[in-house]
């Protein structure tokens, strides 16, 4: 539960505990949950027992002591190779899920992320609206001087990046402005599953007080001045993660949402990274028309069966079962990039 992890945009995964509940349609086919149905649940440390994790009624399961030593081992070796190393919190949980029971646990994690200060902790939350009230409380249980300057001044915590997951409109117009009121040295989105096309320019990306679609339609130097203005007040998102939907039951993911993801990123001075086209991406049938009369191949893949594609679009299909692997994808979409985080 932990080392070197597999997700592209991470070092390493650390989970505290193990458990959660939907909120929202993102969790529909949670990776996690059909993990611990697969499994059966998992033993509690506490009292040896088998137990299923996941929703309101089930218990979150402390991982072993075991599982909470591997951090400082990586910081350590960060250390010894002059490295930052990301370690992505929590896979299986979600860090401001509001349980009484979870109190303790998380003001113990924050002990340890001050105690490995060559890790950056990367905190993904589908609840960002608990973030500040739940540090708070955190901060008067560890005396932290990290979390109290976080706390009493509004200075961000020098190892600790704050995300959201944004898989549709309604959840970005509902999260992204929450996140924007945590100081942080990195905020960022991640858009997987992006399960629509997702319109960022009603929030201030930049922290220049105006809208993408604003700063787009500006002459490029006010561009620059503004997009430096957000990175110099912490005020903006630094990173858009992207990508679509894996799994048997994955819903369809169109590049054209990736597209104009990535150009929102530039425009407001954030750093984009496509992590996957899932295992339904699709594009529209007039683009794979004009593509075909072009003589252009939009795709190194194939189209393949419609039945999970949308009515007007083209299913596509490449090599790598989670279309995974850039090389297979269109030019412009080869884009992973990391943010500098305000330190």
């Amino acid at each position: 539960m932990g080392e070197n992890s597999g997700i592209q945009w991470t070092t390493h995964t650390f989970n505290p505990w193990v458990g959660c509940q939907r909120v929202s349609p993102g969790c529909t086919n949670c990776y996690a949950e059909t993990y611990d149905k697969r499994v059966g649940g998992g033993v509690d440390p506490a009292d040896g027992k088998k137990k299923l994790r996941w929703g309101p009624l089930a218990p979150r399961v402390s991982t072993a002591r075991e599982n909470w030593n591997k951090p400082e081992k990586w910081n350590r070796a960060a250390a010894a190779a002059g490295e930052r190393h990301r370690v992505f919190c929590s896979s299986l949980a979600d860090v401001f899920e509001d349980r009484p029971e979870l109190v303790p646990r998380r003001a113990q994690l924050f002990r340890l992320i001050e105690k490995t200060p060559n890790l950056d902790w990367l905190l993904l939350t589908k609840r960002p609206q608990n973030i500040r009230r739940m540090l708070t409380e955190t901060a008067k249980l560890t005396e932290s001087a990290a979390l109290a300057a976080w706390h009493l001044h509004d200075v961000p915590m020098p190892n600790v990046w704050f995300g959201t997951t944004v898989e549709d409109q309604q959840r970005a117009n509902e999260r992204v402005p929450e996140l924007l009121k945590v100081p942080a040295v990195v905020r960022f989105l991640s858009c997987e599953p992006l399960l629509e096309r997702v319109v960022l320019p009603r929030f201030c990306l930049c922290g220049c007080g105006k809208t993408v679609e604003t700063v787009m339609a500006e002459p490029s130097p006010l561009n620059r001045e503004q997009r430096e203005d957000g990175m110099k007040t912490g005020l903006g998102i630094d990173w858009i993660i992207i990508g679509g939907e894996s799994g048997q039951k994955a819903r369809p993911f169109d590049l054209s949402w990736a597209r104009e993801l990535v150009q929102a990123a530039r425009v407001s001075g954030a750093a984009p990274f496509v992590k996957q086209l899932g295992a339904v991406p699709v594009v529209d049938e007039s683009e794979w028309r004009v593509g075909n009369e072009r003589g252009l191949h939009l795709l190194s893949g194939a189209p393949h069966a419609r039945k999970s594609a949308p009515a007007g679009t083209v299913p596509l299909k490449f090599n790598d079962a989670h279309a995974g692997e850039p090389a297979e994808w269109p030019e412009d979409l080869r884009v992973r990039e990391f943010p500098e985080p305000r330190r």
